[in-house]
């Protein structure tokens, strides 16, 4: 998906995120828009998604899945929210914020696996 597509799901944002041009200024319920490849709902748009990577620097290299810093002040955020432009809900599009930060337009994923 990552590769694939400028958004997680489709090339076109208006049909996977809640981004400041569409949202009505507000958090929608997720699952509104459509999901990417893998049934998963909103990866662009709608709020941050603080990540559990350390924000940092990247090396030079070409690389698959890279890792950044091991320890860190700020975690990574992803995926933009509905009060920012288009072009932030990018998949290849990243920030960061303090672990302890709240805001309404920043959120995280809960997963579980097998």
């Amino acid at each position: 998906d990552f590769l694939e597509y400028e958004y997680a799901g489709s090339n076109n944002v208006e049909t996977v995120a809640w981004y400041g041009g569409n949202s009505g200024d507000r958090t929608h319920p997720v699952g509104t828009k459509g999901a990417n490849s893998l049934g998963i709902y909103d990866l662009s748009g709608n709020v941050w998604e603080q990540c559990w990577d350390w924000y940092g620097g990247y090396s030079w290299g070409a690389e698959s899945d890279p890792a950044g810093p091991s320890t860190g002040a700020n975690r990574v955020t992803r995926g933009g929210s509905w009060v920012n432009e288009a072009e932030r809900s990018r998949s290849a599009n990243r920030s960061s914020d303090a672990p302890v930060a709240r805001y309404s337009v920043l959120g995280f994923r809960v997963v579980r696996s097998r």
